[in-house]
C-alpha cells in the first residue's frame, strides 16, 4: 500500500507513468559484450553510415536516443548520461552495445602518460627560437 492508503504500486508515479529500474533497460547487464572502456569524457560519434536507429527492432529506445543525440553532435558518456537522466553505468552499457552494431564510434582520451612533458615542449619552442 502506498503512503495515501491507497493500493498503488510504489513504481509508480501518476506524472512519470511506471518506473522502469535501469538493470531493465540493460538487460540485468552490467557492462557490453566486447568490454568497451569508456571514460566519463570519452566522446560518443554515429558513425556515417549508421542506418536509422528507429528502423532497428532490437533497439530500444535509449538506444534510439544516443544514436540520434550523437548524429546531432558528438556527446560525451557523461553528457549522454545526464541528458537521458540515466546512470553512467547503464549509458555505457547501451553505447557499448551500440559501438558493436557499428552504429557508433568512441574516440577516447589521451591518458596523461603519453602526453608530451611541459618541460620537452618548452625545450623544443627555445629550441625553435634558437633558429
Amino acid at each position: 500500500m502506498s503512503a495515501d492508503g491507497e493500493g498503488r504500486s510504489p513504481w509508480f508515479d501518476d506524472e512519470a507513468g511506471p518506473v522502469v529500474r535501469p538493470y531493465a533497460m540493460t538487460r540485468g547487464r552490467t557492462s557490453s559484450a566486447a568490454q568497451h572502456r569508456l571514460d566519463l569524457i570519452a566522446v560518443v560519434v554515429t558513425e556515417p553510415g549508421a542506418d536509422d536507429p528507429e528502423s532497428d527492432p532490437t533497439l530500444s529506445p535509449e538506444h534510439v536516443d544516443i544514436v540520434e543525440r550523437c548524429r546531432e553532435a558528438p556527446q560525451t558518456v557523461a553528457e549522454l548520461a545526464a541528458e537521458l537522466d540515466l546512470p553512467i553505468g547503464v549509458v555505457r552499457v547501451l553505447v557499448g552495445d551500440l559501438v558493436d552494431l557499428e552504429s557508433v564510434h568512441v574516440n577516447r582520451p589521451v591518458p596523461p602518460a603519453e602526453l608530451p612533458d611541459e618541460s620537452i615542449l618548452r625545450d623544443v619552442i627555445n629550441g625553435l627560437r634558437a633558429l
